[in-house]
């Protein structure tokens, strides 16, 4: 229990006692003037009656209150709810989003890569046949060359060692 709870309570059951105690004194008969006529009435049962009818009033209000706040964060609760749920809706599609741009960022980079790929290959293959054409220049320029010399010496009658065989 809370303590305003129970300190309400401790007061409710010390006017109680109180009233018990004091039976016979709010049991006497007294006159009450009530503003246009005057009565005659137990004052202490009366003015016990008007606490009990306070706290009872108090007690609806306290239930009305209650109530109403409960309806209120039942509503809150559902609105909370709703609202989760669109979020969980917009990140969810913003996930889908993220997952076509990096599919197709990812698409496009591959076929950047396609084409790096074939472009690198053309070069190779433009470099690999200037390779071999130079080597093949390189080839005739040498064979040329030899043979060349070979007349040179063919025509001062030198002839060379034959070479033994491997």
């Amino acid at each position: 229990m809370k303590i305003r709870s129970l300190l309400l309570l401790l007061i409710l059951i010390a006017i109680a006692a109180f009233a018990a105690l004091n039976w016979n004194a709010f049991m006497a008969s007294t006159t009450l003037s009530l503003g246009v006529t005057d009565i005659q009435a137990p004052l202490g049962l009366v003015m016990l009656g008007m606490i009990v009818f306070v706290s009872a009033v108090f007690l609806v209000f306290l239930v009305y209150l209650q109530a109403s706040m409960l309806i209120e964060a039942r509503r809150y609760a559902r609105e909370l709810q709703a609202n989760r749920g669109l979020a969980d809706k917009a990140e969810a599609s913003r996930f889908i989003e993220l997952r076509s741009f990096l599919d197709g960022e990812l698409k496009r980079l591959a076929t950047l890569d396609a084409e790096s790929r074939a472009l690198m290959l053309t070069r190779l293959d433009a470099l690999d046949q200037g390779l071999r054409l130079a080597l093949q220049q390189s080839e005739n320029t040498l064979s040329a060359c030899l043979g060349e010399l070979e007349d040179r010496l063919e025509t001062t009658g030198f002839r060379p060692a034959p070479l033994p065989p491997p």
